[in-house]
Formats: C-alpha cells, structure tokens, sequence
C-alpha cells in the first residue's frame, strides 16, 4: 500500500469534528488544546490511510467502534515508570512520610494511561510498609489504556530503564523483584494491584468520585486549554483532603488558576503543592 499524504486540516474542519462528537457520543473535546487536537487527528488520517477529511467524518458518525479508536488515539499519553526520578525522590522521602500519619490512604492517578505511573507509587507505597492500608484510584477516558494499566504487562525491553529510573529516585532494592520476565514481557506483581481500582473517569465531563490524599494527573492539563485546565483543577480541589497533595508533570502549574491561593508549592521545582486552605 503506498503511504497517504499528510491532509492538512482546517480550523472549521477541527470545529465540525469536535461538534460530531459532542453530538453524537456526548464526547466534548471543545476546549482541548485545539493544536494537540489537530495534529493527533491528521496523525489519524495518516495512519489509518484515509483519502480525505470527508471519508473520516463519515467513519466517526457511522461507527461508533471506529470513533473509540479515535478517541484512543487522541487520549494516548506517553508515560514510564518513575518517570523524572527527582520528582519521586520528593515523593518518596516529603509525601510519603506524611501519609503515613493517616489511618488509610486514598490515592488518586487522574489520566493515568497505562498504569506505568500508579505501579510505581504502589511501589514506593510497598517499600514504605503503607500499601496495606492504600487504595490506588486509577481513572482513564481511554479503556483501552486501562486494560493494559490493569494487566500489569509491560515492554521488558523498558525494564533497564526503570530499574535507572528507580535507582535514582532513592530506591534501594533490585527492581527486578518487583516482576516476572516472561520472553519479551514483564509481568509485575499481583500484590501491588491488589490495591488497584482502575476505572473509566473523564476529566472533561465527569465529577468528584471520593476524597483523596494524594492527586497526581501529570502531563494531561498540558492537552487542555485554559479553560479547561481550570475546571480540572478545581475538580482536584474537590477531591483533595486538607493538607493533602497535587501533582502535576514538568510543564503544568496551578498559578493563575482559581485554586491557585489554597495552594503551597512544596520541593522546590518540583510541580507538588500542599492543600492549605
């Protein structure tokens, strides 16, 4: 099959797309980052070697299995386990010491992907003597990344570098404990998601569910636009504990934002704050 030239998309293309799917499916996209949102549907186009915009349109209004993938596609997120180890160092040796003042911990992975991220706080929980009295909260608009998180399967080939990652996040045992190699997969642990509640949770429509120590929902807000974010951020704040924690990736912040003065930044630059209003 000949590669499809890339389609260039126009912004009433954009707005005619997202409209379909707020119609059709109740899937609102209106106030993602409409450039990220571009980009991952001409991706599509590519990829799934459709001859035009028109062509597309017609699969997402006539099959709704199509429009999953679709919306796959547009939610995948690139994530590792213990991904910037200078932010689970923090994690590890500020936060976690703190929780463990609390009878049981409730933890919430907003946008968690496929669960790289929630395994690895299960384990600094485990390594902490804490897992025992945590839930894990691992929520997702996309199921088929929650089906992975919930497998607990992942690429041996990124087990190397995990174990880096793990090593320089203060971590003192051999990583490879934590999972069973099985040809060109990793099979972690059942014990660490036994703690596990993996569930689909859309950030854009969706409400409070429970209340939490701990948030972390890193590198989502950055597909959003401002509007966007604040709302998200807010819905963390109605979910975040007195004196508990907000975690966000490398290039998010809550400054500017209406929960912005209820907040402490803690660790520096690392993006962790503390709830202290």
């Amino acid at each position: 099959m000949e590669p499809t030239k890339t389609i260039f998309l126009s912004d009433e293309d954009i707005e005619l797309l997202i409209n379909d799917m707020a119609v059709t499916y109740g899937y609102d996209f209106s106030d993602y980052s409409k450039a990220s949102f571009k980009r991952r549907i001409e991706r599509l186009l590519m990829i799934d070697h459709l001859s035009s915009f028109a062509e597309l349109r017609y699969r997402i209004l006539h099959d709704e299995s199509y429009f999953q993938h679709v919306v796959e596609e547009i939610s995948v997120t690139v994530t590792e386990m213990l991904r910037d180890p200078g932010f689970y160092r923090i994690l590890r040796d500020t936060v976690v010491p703190l929780l463990a003042t609390y009878p049981f911990i409730k933890v919430w992975h907003a946008g968690c992907a496929t669960g790289e991220e929630v395994y690895s706080m299960a384990i600094l929980l485990q390594e902490a003597g804490l897992l025992h009295k945590t839930l894990l909260y691992a929520t997702d608009m996309n199921p088929a990344a929650l089906a992975k998180a919930r497998s607990g399967i992942f690429p041996l080939s990124q087990m190397q570098q995990y174990s880096k990652n793990y090593v320089a996040s203060g971590g003192t045992r051999d990583f490879s404990s934590y999972y069973t190699a099985s040809y060109h997969l990793a099979q972690f642990d059942p014990a660490l998601s036994e703690k596990m509640i993996f569930a689909t949770h859309n950030l854009v429509t969706d409400f409070s569910f429970n209340s939490f120590q701990l948030i972390l929902c890193r590198n989502v807000l950055i597909y959003f636009n401002k509007k966007l974010q604040d709302r998200v951020l807010s819905l963390f704040d109605e979910s975040l504990e007195a004196n508990g924690f907000l975690a966000l990736g490398t290039k998010e912040s809550i400054r500017f934002s209406s929960v912005a003065p209820k907040y402490k930044q803690i660790a520096g630059k690392e993006k962790l704050w503390k709830k202290v209003k």
